[in-house]
């Protein structure tokens, strides 16, 4: 089967074809360095994980290229680094903030079972670079050069309506697919006089005693948010590269610009190929919010969880739907996990199952892939060990079943064990009271058993007519 993918830049679902199938390059945007990273954050880590698990299945380990920028440079990082380390130069405060933040950003997402990135550059090791890789002030004196950038009070601003068509057609606002006019109305755009349009945005900005700063043509300054990208994507995977991934909310105007930027200064029609974008998390039902109460960060919920219980209740929903994050979710996805160990404990990884490759083919389509998981557990509950093999290595692949049983087990809590053996009695008791027609018995058996998380599904032998009953842990 072929790989499909949706492209957010086309709003269809596309056949994916590598520019270089030796070397498929993907770039995600990375965390801004300044805090403890939240549950939301880790929707686009896991997400493409997994197709970063994809496509190393798909074309080899050693022919993917998968690249993950860390913003360490950023108003809100000055900021904690000078209330945190008064004492300190402020580049030194700010390294410390980084480092540390950085460091607890790769533990939590570690824990989360996601590979690292092939690169994971700095931003701030990308402004001005003595190697001959892109850097941020080589790309904004190119687009200076072609007219697409001017200099006003120190600052650098892109010009939005420069780039146009041979036939004079605004391209900037392709991705999100909205006008000048719409972008300006509904977007919070910062108002200064050196600005030739509002829409025009910040590719280098000057920077005080106290705050961060390199020397550039245009005074001592920082760069914009969205050069960043622009630059390190570049560097490590050229000018066009396969899959430029992040969250639907970096669409505009993060990633408008970034288009524009790379579009202009390189001279191309396409920065990235295929846009991926995954949809927005909810917790419990509400946008997550410190002042509500409900902000959750990964580190919170590992105090409580194993990380392969964060990430299977993450991919329960499809990558491009709004999910609503519940506890009810994570006890659910623990309760199918510590299933899934007890009956893999003592095989080793056989096949992947056709089924859940084919549901991860067709846009990382993880709810359908997790349901062929639950058939193959449904066949090794019955006794089959080719069954649990596959079930191990087609779990691996969506990064769950990654540790060994006996490590998993430390996290078992008591009331979530399953007990084989008493299931099958209670199903036996039921059948008997149903034989005997005592239904108000084998209505209270049925939910005796989904009290302990378990659903029952009655289907007729098709050869003999008997009642089958087979059982699954309640999704």
């Amino acid at each position: 089967m072929i790989l499909r993918l949706y492209n957010t830049l086309t709003r269809t679902k596309e056949d994916f074809a590598p520019i270089d199938p030796s070397n498929v390059r993907m770039y995600v945007c990375g965390p801004t360095v300044y805090d403890f990273a939240h549950i939301g954050n880790a929707r686009p880590v896991i997400v493409f994980d997994v197709l970063f698990r994809l496509l190393r299945h798909l074309y080899g380990a050693d022919h993917v290229t998968y690249v993950r920028n860390i913003t360490d440079v950023d108003d809100k990082i000055n900021a904690r680094a000078a209330a945190e380390y008064p004492d300190l130069p402020l580049n030194e405060a700010i390294r410390r903030v980084t480092e540390k933040t950085e460091a607890q950003f790769h533990a939590d997402v570690d824990a989360l079972g996601c590979l690292r990135p092939t690169v994971e550059p700095r931003a701030t090791e990308f402004v001005r670079r003595d190697d001959g890789l892109t850097d941020m002030i080589g790309l904004i004196e190119r687009l200076i050069s072609a007219g697409h950038a001017y200099v006003a009070e120190g600052h650098v601003l892109f010009d939005v309506k420069s780039w146009k068509s041979a036939e004079g057609v605004a391209l900037y606002g392709r991705l999100s697919r909205r006008s000048l006019d719409d972008m300006i109305a509904g977007a919070r755009v910062e108002v200064a006089p050196y600005k030739k349009d509002p829409m025009d945005f910040v590719l280098w900005k000057p920077s005080s005693a106290a705050e961060p700063g390199w020397d550039s043509p245009w005074g001592r300054g920082r760069p914009g948010w969205h050069i960043e990208c622009s630059a390190m994507s570049a560097a490590y995977l050229g000018e066009t590269f396969d899959i430029h991934g992040g969250g639907i909310d970096l669409v505009f105007p993060h990633h408008e610009n970034e288009i524009a930027q790379s579009c202009c200064a390189f001279g191309i029609e396409r920065m990235a190929n295929i846009w991926m974008h995954n949809g927005f998390l909810q917790v419990e039902g509400e946008k997550m919010s410190k002042s509500v109460g409900n902000f959750l960060t990964i580190r919170q919920l590992l105090d409580e969880w194993p990380g392969e219980v964060l990430r299977l209740a993450m991919l329960q929903t499809h990558y491009r739907q709004p999910i609503n994050w519940t506890r009810d979710g994570l006890r659910e996805a623990l309760r199918v996990l510590d299933h899934w160990y007890d009956l893999t404990s003592d095989v080793e990884p056989g096949m992947y199952c056709a089924d859940t490759l084919a549901a991860l083919e067709d846009d990382l389509n993880t709810p359908r892939a997790i349901a062929a998981l639950h058939e193959l557990r449904a066949a090794a509950a019955r006794g089959s060990r080719q069954a649990a093999a596959s079930l191990k290595a087609s779990a691996g692949l969506l990064g769950l079943l990654a540790q060994p049983s006996a490590a998993w087990s430390d996290w078992r809590p008591a009331d979530l064990r399953i007990d084989e053996s008493k299931i099958s009695d209670r199903i036996a008791a039921r059948a008997a009271a149903r034989a005997a027609k005592n239904w108000a018995e084998a209505d209270r058996i049925r939910d005796e058993l989904a009290a302990m998380g378990i659903a029952l599904k009655d289907t007729r032998d098709p050869a003999t007519g008997e009642l089958v009953t087979n059982w699954e842990v309640m999704r």
